[in-house]
């Protein structure tokens, strides 16, 4: 009887299969993962501005001041940087789930990811030869010049990642949600 009386209490095959929002332990866990990340992105913008405002490595300071050591390892490391998300951008306009040729939504898509990669390319091909110049004896004042614009160059090109991201990889979640 004992046993008849557990096997009850522990049958779930009532239960519905699917279910969404708050009665989803998957949906709770993801909230609970977005809300740690989430932190994890505050904090590490956080860390950025105020190593931003204390750092004597970045290289767009270190440019005003004609160090030339910090220059050229600041373009070395941005070129680096550069060459990585170009990478990861191929990658993921490899896996998008929509293609530019299929309707005026993959288009725009298509569009606003394309753009940044011009960008992206523009700045890191600007970098590579400033990088190259630096390294050579046709070092002058307006390289410096050169290399404090290239590092608010890069600003622009990372800022206007997130409006994008945003609108390519939030904004259809928000809407159907």
């Amino acid at each position: 009887m004992a046993e008849r009386v557990e096997a009850a209490t522990l049958d779930v095959s009532g239960l519905p299969t699917v279910v969404f929002g708050t009665r989803s332990v998957t949906w709770l866990g993801i909230m609970g993962l977005m809300a740690i990340e989430g932190m994890v992105f505050m904090l590490t913008i956080a860390t950025y501005f105020y190593l931003h405002s204390r750092s004597v490595e970045w290289y767009r300071r270190r440019a005003r001041v004609g160090d030339t050591r910090a220059v050229q390892i600041g373009l070395v490391i941005m070129t680096l940087i550069g060459i990585a998300i170009i990478v990861v951008r191929y990658f993921e306009l490899l896996h998008l789930n929509t293609d530019w040729s299929i309707d005026a939504y993959g288009s725009a898509v298509w569009t606003l990811i394309g753009l940044h990669v011009v960008h992206l390319l523009t700045d890191t091909v600007d970098t590579v030869v400033l990088a190259v110049l630096f390294f050579t004896s046709m070092i002058e004042g307006k390289r410096f010049m050169d290399a404090a614009e290239n590092a608010d160059y890069w600003y622009f090109v990372i800022v206007t990642w997130i409006p994008i991201y945003l609108v390519i990889y939030w904004a259809p979640r928000w809407l159907h949600a």
